[in-house]
């Protein structure tokens, strides 16, 4: 992405269908602007054209907007004497990338193979138990200090 002088975004990189944080720190802010609008739209013919108040804080103005696109961001800023930082003329604008798929989580697949997940779960519980008892009893039938438990006598 291109940096901009008085521009800042809250993410190194804007992600299509997801809020963005906007930062303008440029000359409205700079001229004490007691309102300021992030005028922004979408494409070469900026689409979904709309407009949002911004926050004044001690960092500049601020605002979120959703990047429901992916066209390019296109960025203006008025205050409310109408007064418009544009870029000298050129607008800001920057790019926008997909979301990433990689890590998108698809819900209707199902295990193709559930039997043998479950095969071989019971199969490792059995083999731990095993271990389990060999480790613990085989030593002390080998050194003979296993007892077993005393059985009561029946006197008929």
């Amino acid at each position: 992405m291109e940096l901009v002088k008085n521009i800042f975004f809250n993410t190194d990189k804007l992600i299509a269908n997801s809020t963005v944080k906007i930062s303008y720190t440029g000359e409205l802010f700079q001229n004490g602007s007691e309102k300021v609008f992030a005028h922004y739209g979408f494409g070469i013919n900026w689409d979904k054209l709309a407009e949002a108040e911004m926050t004044k804080t001690e960092l500049g103005y601020q605002v979120e907007i959703n990047l429901d696109s992916e066209e390019p961001l296109n960025l203006c800023f008025r205050n409310s004497n109408n007064e418009w930082d544009n870029n000298n003329g050129s607008n800001y604008s920057f790019e926008i990338e997909s979301a990433p798929t990689a890590l998108t989580v698809v819900e209707d697949q199902e295990i193709q193979y559930p039997r043998r997940l479950r095969k071989s779960y019971i199969w490792s519980k059995k083999i731990k138990l095993a271990l389990y008892r060999i480790f613990r009893y085989f030593p002390k039938l080998i050194s003979g200090n296993y007892k077993k438990p005393a059985q009561e006598e029946d006197n008929v």
